[in-house]
């Protein structure tokens, strides 16, 4: 292996754990910010940047996933009833992922940005009347599925209680996730943390590590058919996942001392900054190849 190809892979790895501990304080994997990455920094193509992604997503849930359960933050039981409608969304998205041009996917994921930004943007600003928002009629098929629970806050040395509502809702919008999410190897999580944040009524933390402890499994429902296409490619792929697995632990750590309100700011700011990186690869029509 030559010189440059230990550089590049070490500032692959770097970018990771960077993108992994984001991505494990968010619920979103590394793979939102993995894929930018990859293609306007490192000049890789997209279609191989979103393979690697979906190995990052993988490394990146494993890597939260204990210490989040550990607090108590995961809602295993919700995890996995929503998790039939992304798995069937991934699917999805894989018999449509050769249908669309790279720009037409720059696009997409720079539109699917700026919805998910507004969508907490509203739900910070509503952060004020956050007591009145909980006391909301309990969903009948939340109860018979035993979905509400609660978590110890470190913040507050209290146990938060929380009610899930609308469950319907929930596994439309987890399907939509998990189409998004193999066709731009984005974990999904840009759009299961708000949807759970708003539609399900769950606090940001539950939101966030119950997020990562799904798009494990939503990514590799689509992972193995992305390799026998070819678009992962192992010297690429093996740095963004080591560098994934110690980043969104890192950021577990972090979410649990970190306050609802920073995690929503943090949130918008990192997703607008990506939407408009996109746009504008979308308008020059990127298909950098190389760098590898």
């Amino acid at each position: 292996m030559d010189v440059n190809s230990v550089m590049f892979s070490g500032l692959v790895c770097l970018m990771s754990l960077a993108a992994g501990m984001l991505g494990g304080m968010l619920g979103m994997a590394a793979g939102i910010f993995v894929v930018p990455a990859l293609t306007l920094m490192f000049g890789v193509s997209i279609r191989h940047a979103v393979g690697a992604s979906l190995v990052s997503v993988i490394a990146c849930s494993c890597g939260s996933a204990a210490s989040a359960m550990e607090n108590r933050l995961t809602n295993v039981r919700l995890a996995i009833l929503l998790e039939i409608g992304t798995t069937l969304g991934a699917l999805t998205g894989v018999v449509l992922g050769g249908l669309f041009p790279s720009s037409a996917l720059y696009l997409l994921f720079s539109v699917i940005l700026l919805i998910s930004a507004q969508q907490m943007f509203r739900k910070r600003k509503a952060a004020d009347d956050s007591a009145e928002r909980l006391e909301i009629r309990p969903d009948r098929w939340a109860a018979r599925l035993r979905l509400h629970s609660s978590y110890p806050d470190p913040m507050t040395q209290q146990e938060i209680a929380y009610n899930v509502s609308r469950v319907w809702l929930g596994l439309i919008l987890m399907y939509a996730a998990g189409a998004v999410s193999s066709l731009l190897g984005i974990g999904s999580g840009v759009l299961k943390v708000p949807a759970m944040d708003s539609a399900l009524r769950l606090p940001i933390k539950v939101s966030s590590a119950t997020s990562n402890f799904m798009i494990g499994v939503t990514a590799a429902a689509s992972a193995g058919i992305y390799y026998v296409r070819g678009d992962i490619l192992p010297k690429l792929a093996a740095p963004v996942a080591l560098g994934s697995i110690c980043g969104a632990y890192l950021g577990t750590k972090i979410l649990m001392r970190t306050s609802n309100e920073r995690i929503r700011t943090l949130f918008i700011v990192v997703l607008l900054a990506l939407a408009v990186k996109m746009f504008l690869a979308a308008l020059r029509g990127d298909h950098s190849v190389g760098g590898i």
